[in-house]
């Protein structure tokens, strides 16, 4: 079986590092004590919060990692928009914020301005159908830097102080949901790129695989707030925890989820491997 760390990938390097960054990152918010956007410490959630008074600032970054390569080689840059954005706001609706912005920066080699046209168009229909404005961003001519594009975003959302999503409050017996999604998002690429390599050769990107793994990534973030909300409007539905699975797979990301309440969970009826 091919692994990550055979395409290149050490997952165990990248939670090292992670932890050494957070580490680094948390040295900040004494700065900011009693003033406001004070931080709210939550070592392992899926986005940072701000204390801003009546309501939490929620903010966290992702990227579309090594997807973009496929896109590349297909030329096709119209969808991958709606992934960067899956990766951001599906993360901040783990805290059941409502993300009102996103902005972006984009690292190139070169100015194709096809390829731009294409990626901001993708990404504003994707924001538009959210509800989300996209205020700015950063294109950066890079040459020697990056041969392929490098594309990122930072989300910002808001939740009232009384609609933060409590994982401390799950408990034995609770049920567990999942949402299917038909493709794998933005994570796995380098590993999914030497799959396809190591079968195909190197005409992997003509392949039907190589075209149905540029599917666009399926945006819970609306479909979730009209059971929580949105900012100011109530509740329908007591959710205690919200998981999104990307890199770690469930988990590693559901066991974010569950850490609060020590409990653990029994996956009997997950969808099979496609």
């Amino acid at each position: 079986m091919t692994t990550y760390r055979d395409s290149g990938v050490d997952i165990d390097a990248g939670n090292t590092a992670s932890k050494t960054a957070y580490g680094h990152a948390m040295t900040t918010f004494a700065s900011r004590k009693g003033m406001i956007g004070a931080p709210v410490t939550e070592e392992g959630g899926f986005a940072g919060m701000l204390d801003m008074g009546d309501f939490y600032l929620v903010q966290n970054d992702d990227g579309t990692g090594s997807k973009m390569e496929i896109a590349c080689a297909l030329q096709q840059f119209d969808t991958i928009g709606q992934d960067l954005l899956a990766m951001v706001v599906d993360d901040a609706i783990c805290t059941g914020a409502e993300v009102i912005s996103v902005s972006n920066t984009l690292d190139v080699a070169s100015v194709d301005q096809k390829m731009i046209d294409e990626l901001l168009a993708g990404l504003s229909k994707a924001c538009s159908a959210q509800k989300i404005v996209l205020p700015g961003g950063e294109i950066a001519e890079v040459p020697g830097a990056v041969t392929s594009p490098v594309w990122n975003a930072t989300s910002v959302g808001i939740v009232a102080k009384d609609k933060v999503i409590d994982t401390s409050t799950i408990t034995e017996g609770d049920v567990v949901i999942a949402l299917k999604s038909g493709v794998a998002r933005s994570n796995g690429f380098s590993l999914i790129r030497k799959i396809l390599r190591d079968e195909y050769g190197d005409t992997w990107h003509t392949s039907e695989l190589a075209r149905t793994m540029l599917t666009p990534s399926v945006i819970y973030h609306g479909a979730l707030l009209s059971v929580l909300g949105r900012y100011g409007e109530d509740r329908k539905i007591n959710v205690k925890g919200i998981a999104h699975i990307t890199g770690g797979g469930i988990v590693e990301n559901f066991k974010r989820t569950l850490k609060k309440s020590g409990c653990g969970a029994s996956l009997t009826d997950l969808f099979a491997p496609h």
